[in-house]
C-alpha cells in the first residue's frame, strides 16, 4: 500500500529527527561514497602507509571517498594501467612514469612520497667496504629482471666520472637477489628503502651478515622517487577527487610520522601477512623521505621544479629518450591543500 502524504510527512520527520540525532551524536550523516581505487605498485609495504592509515582511520570515508587499495605488479604496469584508467591513483616511478608519456601516455605525478631517490647498493661488509662508486669496479650487482637499476646504474656511473660498464649488472629473479646477497652468491644487491631493504637488513641479522649501504642520491643523484600520480583525464573532470584522496592521504603520513608503532599495527590489521617488525622499519623509511627540507614550508607532497626538472633528464640520459618528456608535463602541485 502506498503511504499517504501525511504519511510521507512523518518518514521525513523521522529521517531529519535521525540526521540532527547523529550530528548532536557526533557521527557524520551518510551520504553517498564516491569510489575511488589506489594502486600500491606491488604488496603492502611502508611506501603506502599513508594510504592505509587513511583507511583504516576513516579519512578517506570523512571526505566522502569509498578508497579500495590493491597490491600491484611493479612500476611498469602500475602506470601503463594507470595511464588505461583501470584504476584512479598509483604508486608511481618517475621513471615508470615518464617512459609512459614518451610512449604517448598522459599521466602526471601529483605528490610527492620519496622526496629523494629511494634506492642504493648493499653489500656484505666482511667482504666489501666501498666508499665510493669508483670502489664498486669490477663487483657483480643484482638486480631484478625489470628492475630500472640496469639503466639507473649504468647513467649513475658515468655521473660520477666511471666507466658505464664498471659494475657488473646481473638480470635475477626479484624473489632471489636478497637471498643472493645474504649467500655471498653476489657482492652487491639493489635495496630501496620503505621497501626491500628492511627485508634484506632482516635476513642479514638472521645470517650474521653486516649490512652496508651505499645511497645513488650521495653520489651525484638528484632526483625524485615514487609519488602518487594520476592521469591527466581525471585532474582535469575530477579535481575534487583528486584533491580530497591527495589529503586524506597525507593526513595518513603525517599521523604514521608522529605515530610509527601505532601506523605498523593498522597496517598488520589491514594486511595480516605483513611482517610487523618489516613494516616498521619501512615506516621509519618513509618518514625520513617523505620531508623534503627545502620545501618544508610548502607542507607534505611539493614537488620542486628544480628536482622535477633534473629527475626528468636523468631519466631521458639513462633511457636515451631524445627529450620526448617535457619536466613541466610530467607533474602538477595544483592539486595539494595549501
Amino acid at each position: 500500500m502506498q503511504p499517504t502524504r501525511r504519511g510521507f510527512a512523518a518518514i521525513a520527520r523521522a529521517l531529519t529527527g535521525l540526521a540532527c540525532s547523529a550530528l548532536l551524536a557526533g557521527a557524520p550523516p551518510a551520504f553517498a561514497q564516491e569510489k575511488v581505487t589506489y594502486n600500491m605498485a606491488w604488496l603492502p609495504q611502508g611506501s603506502s602507509v599513508g594510504v592505509i592509515v587513511a583507511q583504516a582511520q576513516g579519512y578517506f570515508r570523512e571526505l566522502g571517498l569509498d578508497t579500495a587499495i590493491v597490491r600491484g605488479y611493479g612500476g611498469n604496469r602500475t602506470a601503463n594501467e594507470l595511464d588505461q584508467g583501470q584504476f584512479e591513483f598509483g604508486y608511481v616511478d618517475p621513471i615508470s612514469l615518464v617512459l609512459n608519456r614518451a610512449n604517448g601516455g598522459k599521466i602526471r605525478m601529483i605528490g610527492a612520497i620519496n622526496t629523494r631517490w629511494p634506492a642504493g647498493i648493499c653489500f656484505d661488509t666482511k667482504r666489501h667496504q666501498p666508499k665510493t662508486p669508483a670502489d664498486m669496479k669490477g663487483l657483480r650487482l643484482g638486480g631484478g629482471s625489470a628492475s630500472p637499476v640496469h639503466n639507473v646504474v649504468p647513467a649513475w656511473l658515468e655521473l660520477n666520472r666511471q666507466p658505464k660498464d664498471s659494475i657488473r649488472l646481473l638480470r635475477m629473479d626479484p624473489a632471489v637477489v636478497d637471498a643472493s646477497l645474504i649467500e655471498g652468491k653476489v657482492d652487491l644487491a639493489e635495496c630501496w628503502r620503505g621497501s626491500n631493504r628492511a627485508v634484506t637488513q632482516k635476513q642479514a641479522n638472521a645470517a650474521g651478515v653486516t649490512l652496508g649501504w651505499i645511497e645513488y642520491s650521495d653520489f651525484g643523484l638528484d632526483a625524485y622517487g615514487s609519488g602518487f600520480a594520476a592521469s591527466e583525464d581525471l585532474i582535469k573532470k575530477r579535481p575534487e577527487v583528486v584533491k580530497k584522496f591527495l589529503r586524506a592521504s597525507y593526513r595518513g603520513f603525517e599521523f604514521a610520522m608522529a605515530n610509527p608503532e601505532q601506523a605498523a599495527d593498522l597496517m598488520v590489521k589491514m594486511f595480516p601477512t605483513t611482517d610487523r617488525a618489516v613494516a616498521l622499519a619501512q615506516i621509519k623509511d618513509m618518514n625520513d623521505l617523505l620531508v623534503d627540507p627545502a620545501a618544508r614550508a610548502k607542507g607534505l607532497g611539493h614537488l620542486r621544479d628544480d628536482r622535477m626538472r633534473a629527475t626528468v633528464q636523468f631519466v631521458d640520459k639513462a633511457f636515451g629518450l631524445g627529450g620526448k618528456v617535457q619536466p613541466q608535463d610530467a607533474y602538477t602541485n595544483d592539486l595539494l591543500a595549501p
